[in-house]
């Protein structure tokens, strides 16, 4: 679908443009299939507004998240640290009182340091005590919801009880009309177009629930996708692409899309819950296999960035930190404990230089190194896979090729040396579950469960 040319050709060189601060707009969509989306090839789902961002930039071939679950894999994005190393390493359930570290330095902090403004629409799930809400960890502004999921239609009782579920507007409880996807691209559209009149670069973290459970939808959608396998889902998928365009739409009309920077990518990979497909991987949201960890992740930035591009080398949800962060001029002394990489310096390579990856949640760990990964449960059950010509990671290769498989394991433990015993763990039910799942994949067998309740 898209055009390659050589890497070093990627970048434009702009000599007009260096002491105008790029905006920066991350847009995250949760729980969505690796494949669900048109510029990765799906024909059943529609995201034609997130294809025609795909072809005004680069489209990732090799992007990871920090984590196969929503908390931990934003706590990682918005400091660029591998979240283990501040215990930040499982999932919050929707209502337990637990938190993401309030010492971390966040981009939206860093980014103030250079006089952006900065905002938070959506889906925040990184804590409910004070010192987590967005408004205490950088950002000036926030319109969304604490806890992990909630309804797509509000509900009047809503405002008769305190729940995190709550729709915030900074700090006081409010109402929405109509479907909330819809309303926090306009939310966003309002942020942008605030930050455009007052001439103030910005900062905005667009985290939709979208696609995550509950699966609900909007009657005219679900009309317009009713012979869909999957229409709920396509539905969802929907409403949120047409929200995203929405949010380009203002960024064209301001002139100001050609600087701003856009990230768009999966907190983590496909759910077994929302109908939502990691296809062509093995895995899903929860276990460290392609299909809970790779992302489908798009970067434009037309001032810098050529258009049609596909990239291969490896690519974290980490770099978007330091990516965003050096080219906006942040003193370095914010950015050194970043774990990710600039990614135009990548994307500058003639070859690009591939950096080992890993995961780690509770007694499930990961490394990728070159073609090579390796995945360990429990710290006694290891497999080896080399995922370049076993993409689907059902061939294990630790007995064929045991050197390989103990130098990836040594750079795993060597690199747990660095982290901290994780703040809290996921409930017991959930680990059994896990660990029944990893045993399952890593033997090729039927899995025996897939949540908690089929344990009965």
């Amino acid at each position: 679908m898209f055009k390659k040319i050589l890497i070093i050709l990627i970048l434009i060189p702009i000599l007009g443009c260096r002491d105008s601060k790029p905006n920066i707009l991350i847009i995250l969509a949760d729980d969505a299939g690796y494949a669900d989306f048109g510029f990765r090839g799906s024909d059943e789902i529609k995201t034609p507004q997130i294809d025609k961002l795909a072809s005004d930039g680069v489209v990732f071939n090799n992007a990871y998240v920090s984590a196969s679950v929503c908390s931990p894999s934003r706590a990682g994005l918005l400091t660029g640290m591998y979240q283990q190393r501040f215990g930040h390493e499982c999932n919050l359930d929707s209502d337990v009182n637990n938190s993401f570290d309030p010492n971390q330095i966040t981009i939206a902090e860093a980014l103030r340091t250079k006089g952006y403004n900065t905002g938070l629409i959506g889906k925040w799930h990184l804590g409910d005590k004070k010192q987590n809400h967005p408004l205490n960890n950088g950002f000036d502004y926030f319109w969304g919801f604490i806890s992990g999921a909630r309804d797509y239609f509000y509900n009047p009782n809503e405002k008769l009880k305190k729940s995190i579920r709550n729709v915030v507007e900074n700090n006081s409880n409010t109402e929405f009309e109509g479907y909330l996807t819809d309303v926090l691209g306009n939310k966003a559209v309002d942020f942008v177009e605030k930050n455009h009149e007052e001439n103030t670069p910005f900062f905005l973290f667009l985290s939709f629930n979208a696609p995550h459970t509950p699966m609900q939808a909007k009657k005219e959608v679900l009309e317009k996708f009713k012979d869909n396998p999957r229409k709920v889902y396509a539905s969802m998928m929907w409403s949120m692409d047409q929200a995203v365009g929405q949010v380009i739409k203002e960024l064209k009309e301001n002139n100001q899309y050609d600087n701003t920077i856009i990230y768009f990518l999966s907190d983590n990979g496909a759910a077994m819950s929302n109908n939502a497909s990691s296809f062509p991987y093995k895995g899903w949201k929860g276990n460290q296999y392609e299909g809970g960890i790779k992302t489908p992740m798009i970067m434009t930035w037309k001032n810098k960035i050529k258009s049609n591009i596909e990239f291969n080398g490896f690519i974290s949800s980490l770099d978007i930190f330091k990516t965003s962060l050096e080219n906006a001029g942040v003193d370095e002394s914010l950015i050194k404990n970043a774990d990710g990489k600039n990614i135009l310096n990548s994307l500058k390579a003639n070859m690009p230089l591939n950096q080992d990856l890993f995961w780690r949640k509770d007694k499930m760990a990961t490394v990728r190194s070159g073609n090579y990964k390796l995945i360990r449960l429990n710290d006694s059950s290891t497999v080896l896979y080399n995922i370049n010509k076993n993409f689907f990671e059902d061939y294990d290769l630790k007995y064929e090729n045991p050197l390989m498989h103990d130098s990836l394991l040594n750079k795993l433990d060597n690199w747990e040396k660095k982290l901290i015993k994780p703040n809290w763990i996921e409930n017991k039910n959930w680990n059994i579950v896990t660990g029944m799942i990893y045993q399952d994949l890593m033997n090729n067998e039927e899995i025996r469960a897939y949540s908690p309740k089929d344990l009965n």
